[in-house]
């Protein structure tokens, strides 16, 4: 890792000019810390809610600054072997932790995070301590304040992708809402396109009808949707496969024409 930025001059590349006090977020991941502990970080930054440290060769936390405002802080694949009652008393409010691929080895070290009293959820991946009999029950028993142990709760639900506010972003893969909304985009923007043909022929909303009963029909696959064309009245099937047809062929043909010319 001897090529990497060291940790003050990453700090200062991420302010982008603006004031520490003026930071909420900062990710100092894959820089260099200075012989294992923080550098370039000071109670300046005391509007910080999401830091990330991860795989900085950090040994130490001695030198983390009070930080009240911190929810969220990113530890992973450090050398961080102890020393964790730091972090409750500068970070009071953190709700997330993650020390993923430490040197965390028993229950004793992880005792310290007791009083972090905010603590939601807390990842602990790829230390030895889940080697430990019991680790889950140890940790949950151990820090009654979490919910969330490595991704998951106690009775095995998962963890949403993230608590509070962001959870309208659209983050909820695992949610059928998810899926229903990232699974058929194709078939939208087909109906933009049916909606378009319809408005060049000047039918207006009955072609835009047409183009979603369209739609629904190529999901069915013909099968049940027959009926309900047969009501409108049949001729206006074979107008809309017209309608499909011209489109279809019409745009290839525009694009031709330009070349044309």
């Amino acid at each position: 890792m001897g090529g990497a930025m060291e940790m003050k001059k990453r700090i200062n590349l991420e302010l982008r000019n603006r004031a520490p006090e003026k930071v909420t977020e900062l990710v100092l991941d894959n820089c260099r810390s200075s012989n294992g502990e923080i550098e370039g970080l000071n109670d300046s930054f005391k509007e910080l809610e999401f830091l990330s440290m991860a795989n900085v060769e950090l040994t130490s936390l001695a030198k983390l600054p009070t930080l009240s405002k911190l929810r969220k802080l990113e530890l992973s694949d450090n050398v961080i072997s102890g020393g964790l009652e730091v972090l409750a008393e500068r970070c009071p409010n953190l709700t997330y932790l993650n020390l993923s691929g430490n040197k965390i080895k028993d229950l004793g070290t992880v005792e310290a995070l007791q009083n972090l009293k905010n603590l939601k959820s807390l990842d602990l991946f790829n230390c030895e301590i889940t080697n430990l009999e019991d680790y889950r029950d140890s940790i949950f028993e151990l820090l009654q304040q979490i919910t969330y142990l490595d991704g998951f709760d106690q009775e095995d639900n998962e963890a949403p992708d993230s608590e509070d506010d962001d959870d309208e972003d659209g983050d909820e893969d695992d949610d059928d809402e998810g899926e229903d909304e990232a699974g058929p985009p194709g078939e939208y923007e087909e109906e933009d396109d049916e909606d378009d043909g319809g408005s060049e022929l000047g039918e207006g909303e009955e072609e835009e009808e047409v183009g979603l009963s369209y739609l629904m029909k190529e999901e069915i696959q013909d099968e049940d949707d027959d009926d309900d064309y047969v009501e409108e009245g049949g001729d206006e099937e074979e107008e809309a496969e017209g309608v499909r047809g011209e489109k279809r062929k019409r745009d290839p043909e525009d694009e031709g024409e330009e070349e044309e010319d």
